[in-house]
């Protein structure tokens, strides 16, 4: 795995494995390296034997000498490790017209229904571009993200949390279930249609990333097993979890592309950051109804807002060896992360369910119709006000 790159557009050379790649006075060089191929020339970054005029391997193999920067993993450690382009890494012709297919769509959508919408919209500071930018009556700011091609957990969480900082509520759209992006920033998939489909109005239902919750008393007659005695028994407590919407009892209407785009815009769905069942750390991003995110809270007596920004995973965390640079080429070396298939992510499952707090399980038992006239919450992890009324129910 090389540790050092040429940077064709400063004409320097890189030394991944230091805090400061070796250019203390380019505090934003980290950023700029690391950034995803489709928001960067594609011939930035050059394998340095290839700049020293040297056998570049990959290129003597009829591929190219061009790079990206990714985490390597050398056993407990994260180094930053430069990779040769393959040629899946940048999105096919069809591909292409997918995403501006959808990036259109969403765009129109919003506009018919009043909203402010604009395509290809640079955030302020310029770190990041949003495909499509759309904007509530109340000032809620939707930026969505439509990745239809491999993008490192690195790069979601940077552009992620660059977003919010410009008061962005990021929106992620994959259509693949082994996306990366999944449950690692607010997300959404979708079937992965042909681009005439989807520029012909072709329904586009959300397949996961939106979630509802279920509330049930665990008695002998519930329909849902105990999460107690893992469906050994019943234990006589009020259990909850988050499920799609064809999992709930009874069973929801299907969330559409369309719904979505209105409804975060208005603040009637919301992203929520929900923890795993026995772990404070793992959990998973998700959209759901501004009334559910309000009664999850009061049931688990949470009532600071959690962010819309994933954190960064501790094993994703960079660590530097302030190393000497190896100039030679390692293209031989890269062809696992190519070729090596991506595990599913998104496997439709419950988050593992949870009992709420004991001052709110006397609620819990109660309608809580109040809550689904509010317009908005206050209390979920979007931090913003709910305006209007959407689609979703």
């Amino acid at each position: 795995m090389a540790n050092g790159v040429w940077h064709t557009g400063y004409g320097i050379e890189i030394n991944l494995s230091l805090p400061d790649l070796g250019h203390p006075g380019r505090p934003d060089l980290l950023g700029e390296i690391t950034a995803s191929v489709t928001d960067r020339e594609p011939q930035l970054l050059e394998c340095l034997a290839h700049h020293d005029g040297r056998d570049c391997l990959s290129e003597s193999g009829g591929k190219s000498p061009w790079m990206f920067i990714r985490r390597g993993r050398v056993g407990g450690r994260r180094p930053l490790v430069a990779s040769h382009l393959p040629v899946t890494h940048k999105a096919t012709p069809a591909e292409s017209e997918q995403h501006k297919a959808t990036k259109e769509r969403i765009v129109e959508t919003a506009s018919r229904y009043g909203l402010d919408a604009d395509a290809e919209v640079p955030t302020a500071n310029r770190r990041s571009i949003s495909d499509a930018l759309v904007t509530g009556p109340g000032g809620i700011r939707i930026g969505w993200e439509i990745q239809y091609h491999h993008l490192s957990p690195s790069s979601v969480h940077r552009r992620s949390v660059n977003a919010v900082q410009q008061d962005i509520t990021p929106l992620w759209v994959a259509k693949d279930r082994t996306a990366s992006l999944i449950d690692r920033a607010p997300w959404a998939r979708v079937d992965d249609l042909a681009w005439k489909d989807i520029a012909g109005g072709k329904e586009m239902v959300i397949r996961g990333g939106y979630r509802h919750l279920q509330v049930w008393k665990c008695v002998a007659s519930s329909d849902r097993h105990c999460l107690v005695t893992d469906g050994a028994g019943h234990c006589g407590a009020v259990h909850a979890d988050w499920f799609l919407p064809a999992l709930c009892l009874p069973e929801k209407k299907a969330v559409h592309l369309e719904d979505l785009v209105l409804s975060s815009a208005t603040g009637e769905s919301v992203p929520v950051y929900v923890p795993n069942r026995g772990s404070g750390r793992a959990g998973r991003h998700m959209w759901v109804s501004a009334a559910d995110c309000e009664r999850w809270r009061e049931m688990v007596g949470e009532k600071t807002p959690l962010p819309v920004a994933p954190g960064q995973e501790e094993d994703d965390e960079i660590t530097f060896a302030e190393q000497e640079i190896d100039r030679n080429c390692r293209a031989g070396e890269e062809g696992w992360f190519v070729s090596d298939a991506r595990p599913i992510r998104d496997l439709g499952q419950p988050t593992g369910g949870f009992n709420p707090a004991p001052h709110a399980r006397a609620t819990v038992r109660q309608p809580h119709a109040d809550l689904a006239r509010r317009a908005g919450c206050r209390l979920c992890g979007s931090g913003l006000p709910a305006v209007g009324a959407g689609a979703v129910r």
